[in-house]
């Protein structure tokens, strides 16, 4: 297993992996199929950037680093293949975006979840993640708030 940046020839397993559990919980919308439709332009190009997870050839997990200012950044797109769920991806990812985030001088993590998800939100609690109150969330099904102060 090896985490690789994101290149083009990664999109359909970016957008493969989100729209399967954005599907799975009725929560996909149109800022999600922006997002995963163009990466570059609506994460890389800001200054963010993308992680995918490889094993034997094919990209089993996804994380996305969105920069909101010069020290702020939205953790973005975490997913991973349900086929591949429970063996750690999901803190290898994490941990590499901590890591990433920390070179890039970021003073904070924040992201938008949904109360659905109760394995990804407690995740995020383990990090030391923070809930906050939502406020113009740029997505509609986004009832969930959480930052970490690095």
């Amino acid at each position: 297993m090896e985490i690789v940046e994101y290149e083009s020839k990664y999109q359909p397993d970016f957008k493969r992996l989100n729209l399967e559990w954005l599907t799975k919980y009725n929560v996909a919308e149109d800022r999600d199929l922006e997002m995963l439709d163009d990466p570059e332009g609506e994460i890389l190009k800001g200054g963010g950037c993308i992680f995918l997870v490889k094993e034997d050839g094919n990209i089993i997990a996804t994380a996305g680093l969105m920069k909101e200012d010069d020290d702020e950044f939205e953790l973005v797109k975490m997913a991973v293949d349900p086929q591949q769920q429970g063996k750690g991806i999901s803190k290898l990812l994490m941990d590499h975006c901590l890591q990433r985030a920390t070179t890039l001088n970021a003073r904070k993590i924040f992201l938008y979840s949904n109360s659905q998800l109760k394995t990804a939100l407690k995740l995020y609690e383990k990090y030391g993640f923070q809930y906050l109150e939502v406020k113009d969330a740029p997505f509609v099904t986004a009832d969930v708030k959480m930052e970490l102060l690095l």
